[in-house]
């Protein structure tokens, strides 16, 4: 076993652990010695690979058993790498730090990469630490015309934490709808090599459909909301400010604010009275001429999730 597991990698008691659940078979007895085969720092490096890749002990073993019963693993192994794949065309890049400095206006600002590394829009190049690895040159590219425009770096990442948690929360219902209706069929037992690469082929086709989907409902709900929010800011400014003065625009101070009301026009918006300091912090994070907007977009999303939330509910 010493040397089985000097070969494998793993320790003794790993080994021992994995023959009492019968993940690993027992080894050949001879005289007092136990003797150990090839097949088993093969089965010892295939239970790493499936660990590396998300399984658990138990569902490990049920792949195991279906492959001892000749079934083969081939085929789910090809489903597992379908599924882990990049989701995407995009190519990661690198870009030094002096680069990020002058894509971002040439101003060092060290907070921002930190919190940029903690979301994984940025990756350290422990070989090269004045460089980053850019997963996402299109996100990181967003970001830096967000910045150009005026947006600070850590509302930008603020953002993108919101979003992130709201995609994912779509992603989610996407894998419960297409596993309810298409991929349970493989999922509830051990699939063969046929179903497997049957499911595998699924995944290819149904792959570009949760973007395809998401683009469009985005650019959908874009051109609703931004022509609302349109219609309200002008309407309001032409409202309020007598002929030949210039367009009003919200108090930057405590007091009430108007966000854009559910229909066509804001004519019927009611003013909300708002505590001094979160006016404060919200005209700090986006300016004083963005605070209603700010203000008007986290109400609406909170509304929204909150809708989301009552119909996930419901089933």
């Amino acid at each position: 076993m010493e040397d089985l597991a000097r070969h494998s990698g793993a320790t003794v008691r790993t080994i021992r652990g994995y023959q009492d659940r019968g993940l690993l078979p027992r080894p050949e007895r001879r005289g007092r010695a136990n003797v150990y085969r090839d097949t088993h720092l093969s089965r010892l490096r295939q239970i790493a690979g499936l660990l590396d890749r998300g399984y658990t002990l138990a569902s490990i073993k049920e792949l195991l058993e279906a492959w001892d019963a000749g079934r083969g693993l081939g085929g789910v192994l090809g489903l597992v790498a379908e599924v882990e794949r990049p989701w995407s065309d995009e190519e990661a890049a690198r870009m030094t730090r002096a680069e990020l400095n002058e894509k971002f206006g040439g101003t060092r600002d060290d907070a921002a990469v930190e919190d940029a590394v903690e979301l994984g829009v940025l990756v350290r190049l422990p070989e090269t630490p004045d460089e980053f690895l850019v997963p996402s040159p299109q996100e990181l590219a967003v970001a830096a015309e967000l910045h150009a425009a005026g947006v600070p770096l850590l509302a930008i990442s603020g953002h993108l934490r919101e979003l992130r948690a709201q995609v994912e929360h779509i992603a989610g219902r996407f894998l419960d709808f297409t596993t309810e209706y298409v991929f349970q069929q493989y999922l509830d037992h051990p699939p063969t090599d046929a179903e497997a690469t049957e499911a595998a082929s699924l995944v290819r086709r149904l792959r570009p459909l949760a973007q395809q989907t998401v683009d469009a409902e985005l650019a959908r709900a874009m051109r609703a909301l931004a022509t609302r929010y349109l219609r309200h800011h002008l309407g309001e400014a032409a409202i309020s400010a007598p002929a030949g003065a210039a367009p009003a625009t919200t108090s930057p101070g405590p007091g009430p604010v108007s966000p854009p009301g559910p229909g066509p026009a804001a004519d019927a918006a009611e003013p909300v009275p708002l505590p001094a300091a979160t006016v404060r912090a919200v005209r700090e994070l986006v300016g004083a001429e963005h605070i209603a907007a700010f203000i008007a977009a986290a109400a609406e999303r909170e509304v929204r999730a909150r809708t989301m939330d009552a119909l996930a509910a419901r089933r």
